[in-house]
């Protein structure tokens, strides 16, 4: 048996020999003991001094051990008792120290059993029975001494354990203990020094229970296995982290990160055959091809995760003249609810295959992707700021330039609330043509919309575009909150939906909105080629909001011009939105498929498609 031996300090102790009471907890860190609490000995309150204060003190004069500061109310407080304790203002103080201390504290008091001053070897190890830190009050370094002497050699055995302060803030519902041995070792928990790294997503806040982060297919096995015994959690699967809809973060529930999966080889370079992990970064896979001549349309972001994007569609600015990213997937290497390992292509489980590019995050989990690539060379790459004084009429002539643009420029638009009155839109252009000359005659007509404020214009390589993102550092993501997105699909940019749109604009109800130009190499495709089927739209939309009710409220006017949603940009997961991102016929196939390789539903928590619902129940 494993046991834990602290120590606690009297606060009031503390309050009238600071210097002799901070020097004991250094003895018992040198000594190897695993906690100091700092608590009245006698009511288990602190008495005389303020426990947060003094846990930062301790922790900030030690280095390893962890300290334990029992939390104060959390209740609402009498606003007339001076000395109450605001439950906001401790959150924040918690919050504080956990990131300083960095899993080194446990706030809560029913995280270490208090033995009795003096207690023998045998009452410590009973009390360790509850598998908690058992801590002794001390008032000399005899005490610790003896402590340290008692239990030296008799609890350790070399077996991997996470602190009792780790341990004090894990989740209910998961069975820690129980993690696969081939992913204990990468497991992050609440408490570990990476946990906040890895919590969060690019724009969602985060706290998962436990974050598994295979680097092998074997081990995704492994994980899903271990996903299916906890299948009353949330289960997030996350690439990179990027995504707006995708709910590759939870709280309290289970994230398995494939980020470690991030090779990119060149499989069959006569083919232009490139195997790609999921975890792999656009940016990175922009880079990597470059030297050979080669690229692969993605969207408009190199930070966003291959995984996300290659099972949804791929919009991006190399689609009008190249197609969709799920257009070059030649095959998909997954695994499945059940844990077996499949290849899905034309050849090999083409439902599967057929199912995966666009609806991929309900079958599994992608391990690699084989894509054929395109021959591309420099580009002319644009970043236009215009303003303009009529948002509406400057839509309206953004739609024909964009929609009727040679196949080889696709211009997206961006722009937000109109502020005093005018409009601030941004132009992102790529010109898929190496001469400069003709980068400049295509993307002069769009100067039309608005007063030229800012421009940048190079040739360069497509890596050049989708290197303008953020490389993740070592403190991943910090996004926080729930984003509020909308997605649409708009068959043809007509003047009542410029005038509806600049209406909702103005309302304030929205602050970013953007329209992706499709057509060319998009509409090549047969709708019934993937389960992705919206080949025909002439624009995708996307516009966020601050409040989720007031989107919808200035959202629904606009559905009447919409015709269908893409996934990837709409946080509304209700069920009646897969019958926007799936025609009825293509969303009954799916489930069929789903009734086949995920009938428990292992894969819900990304816009699920319910196995058990039949279209007599839709009725």
């Amino acid at each position: 048996m494993i046991m834990e031996i602290g120590i606690v300090l009297d606060a009031s102790r503390l309050a009238r020999a600071p210097l002799e009471t901070v020097e004991l907890a250094r003895l018992a860190e040198e000594r190897g003991l695993d906690l100091v609490v700092v608590a009245d000995v006698a009511t288990g309150r602190s008495a005389g001094l303020d426990p947060w204060t003094a846990a930062v003190w301790l922790a900030g004069s030690t280095r390893r051990i962890a300290i334990g500061a029992p939390a104060g109310a959390t209740t609402t407080p009498d606003p007339t008792d001076p000395q109450a304790q605001y439950p906001s203002v401790i959150a924040k103080a918690q919050d504080s120290i956990d990131l300083l201390a960095q899993g080194r504290i446990i706030s809560d008091p029913a995280g270490w059993v208090v033995a009795p001053r003096g207690a023998k070897p045998a009452e410590l190890a009973r009390l360790a029975e509850a598998d908690l830190p058992v801590v002794v009050p001390v008032d000399s370094r005899e005490d610790i001494e003896r402590l340290a002497a008692l239990t030296a050699g008799s609890y350790r055995s070399g077996v991997r354990r996470r602190s009792a302060a780790v341990r004090a803030q894990r989740k209910p519902g998961i069975d820690y203990d129980g993690v696969p041995v081939s992913l204990a070792d990468t497991a992050v928990e609440p408490g570990d020094p990476q946990y906040r790294s890895l919590s969060s997503t690019y724009l969602r806040g985060g706290a998962p229970g436990l974050v598994l982060r295979p680097s092998t297919p074997a081990e995704v096995s492994d994980a899903i296995e271990f996903a299916r015994r906890h299948q009353h959690l949330p289960l997030g699967i996350r690439s990179v982290g990027h995504g707006i809809s995708g709910r590759s973060t939870n709280r309290g529930g289970l994230v398995i990160d494939v980020g470690a999966m991030n090779t990119i080889t060149v499989v069959d370079h006569a083919r232009r055959l490139v195997r790609i992990g999921p975890g792999a970064t656009w940016k990175q896979v922009a880079e990597a091809l470059t030297p050979h001549g080669w690229a692969l349309g993605s969207g408009d972001y190199g930070g966003v995760g291959v995984g996300g994007l290659a099972t949804a569609a791929g919009i991006g600015l190399l689609s009008r003249n190249h197609g969709l990213t799920i257009d070059h997937l030649r095959s998909v290497d997954l695994v499945l609810a059940d844990g077996r390992q499949v290849r899905a292509s034309r050849e090999h489980n083409p439902e599967l295959f057929w199912a995966v590019r666009g609806a991929g995050a309900n079958f599994g989990i992608a391990t690699s992707f084989e894509f054929e690539v395109d021959e591309v060379g420099e580009v002319g790459w644009a970043q236009l700021v215009l303003l303009s004084t009529d948002i509406e009429q400057s839509l309206r002539r953004y739609a024909e330039l964009a929609g009727s643009a040679p196949r080889d420029t696709t211009v997206f638009l961006v722009t937000g609330q109109p502020r005093a009155g005018t409009s601030t839109i941004q132009l992102f252009a790529v010109v898929d043509n190496p001469d400069p000359d003709t980068v400049v005659a295509r993307l002069t007509p769009f100067l039309e919309l608005g007063a030229l404020a800012g421009q940048q214009v190079v040739m360069t390589p497509y890596s050049g575009v989708m290197g303008n993102a953020a490389d993740v550092g070592p403190n991943g993501h910090q996004g926080f909150g729930e984003p509020n997105s909308r997605s649409a699909f708009l068959p043809t940019l007509t003047p009542e939906f410029a005038h509806d749109a600049a209406a909702m604009l103005r309302s304030g109800g929205v602050y970013f909105f953007e329209l992706r130009a499709m057509g060319g190499a998009i509409a090549d495709v047969a709708p019934g080629e993937a389960s992705f089927s919206h080949r025909t739209p002439a624009f995708q939309l996307t516009a966020m909001g601050q409040n989720n009710q007031r989107l919808n409220a200035v959202w629904e006017p606009l559905r009447q011009h919409f015709d269908g949603l893409y996934l990837s940009f709409e946080t509304d997961s209700s069920p009646e939105r897969l019958l926007d991102a799936f025609p009825a016929p293509v969303l009954e196939r799916l489930r069929t498929l789903k009734r086949r390789y995920d009938p428990d539903n292992l894969f819900r928590d990304n816009f699920a498609i319910d196995p058990q619902t039949t279209k007599e129940a839709q009725a």
